[in-house]
C-alpha cells in the first residue's frame, strides 16, 4: 500500500465533501490529528475504522487502499492486488511473533529442565545430559529467532531518523529493551537508542 497516495486520497475524497479535519474527526470519534497524519501519510486507520471511514467520505475499502476511484474495469483487478499486498503485509509480523514465542518458550523449557535436574533426577550423568542437551536447543532457537528478527525488524536512528537494518554481530551484542536497541547508525555514524518497528515487506 502506498499510504502517501492514500493520504493524499483521503483529504481529497474530504474535501470533495466539504469536511474539515476536525468534521471528519468529530465523525469518526478520534482527533484531528490522528486524520492529519494519515493524510499525510504516517499511518493508516486501524481495521475497524475503515468501514466508517469509507461511508463518511463514500468510497469503498479498495478505492481507499488504492488510493483513487475506481471503475467497473479496474476494480476486479485492483481488489485481487489489495488481497495480496495485505497478506503480504501480514506475514512478515505472524513470523515475527512466532520467533519471539519460540525464544520464550525455550527459554521456559530450560527453567523445566533445571528445576528438574535440581529436584528430581538424582543421576549425575542424566542430568549433565539434560543440562547440554537443554542448553544446545535454546542456543539453537535463539540463532533461529535472531535470523528471522533481523530479515523483519527494521530500527530507526534516534539522531537522524533514517531507518536500518543492523548486522548480526551487532543485534546480538546490542543491550535492548523491548521496544528499543542501544546501536550504530550506518548513516551518521552516532549511536543511541533506536526504535525498532516490523518491515512491512520483507526486501
Amino acid at each position: 500500500m502506498d499510504l502517501s497516495k492514500i493520504g493524499n486520497f483521503i483529504a481529497k475524497s474530504r474535501k470533495e465533501k466539504g469536511l474539515t479535519q476536525k468534521d471528519l474527526a468529530d465523525k469518526l470519534n478520534l482527533s484531528e490529528k490522528t486524520i492529519s497524519k494519515w493524510e499525510r501519510g504516517r499511518g493508516f486507520p486501524d481495521v475497524n475504522l475503515i468501514l466508517p471511514l469509507c461511508k463518511t467520505l463514500e468510497i469503498d475499502v479498495n478505492e481507499l487502499l488504492t488510493g483513487e476511484k475506481l471503475d467497473n474495469d479496474t476494480y476486479r483487478k485492483k481488489a485481487d492486488e489489495n488481497l495480496v499486498n495485505l497478506m503480504d503485509k501480514t506475514n512478515p509480523k505472524v513470523k515475527y511473533v512466532l520467533s519471539v514465542i519460540s525464544i520464550f518458550s525455550t527459554i521456559i523449557f530450560l527453567i523445566f529442565v533445571v528445576l528438574l535436574v535440581t529436584y528430581v533426577i538424582e543421576d549425575l550423568w542424566v542430568q549433565i545430559a539434560l543440562l547440554i542437551g537443554s542448553f544446545i536447543i535454546m542456543i539453537l532457537n535463539i540463532l533461529v529467532g535472531v535470523i528471522i528478527s533481523l530479515n523483519f525488524e527494521i530500527y530507526e536512528c534516534v539522531h537522524c531518523k533514517e531507518k536500518f537494518v543492523p548486522s548480526f554481530k551487532e543485534y546480538i551484542f546490542g543491550p535492548h529493551t523491548l521496544t528499543k536497541r542501544y546501536l550504530k547508525c550506518p548513516y551518521c555514524h552516532k549511536k543511541g537508542w533506536d526504535k525498532f518497528s516490523i518491515r512491512k515487506n520483507k526486501k
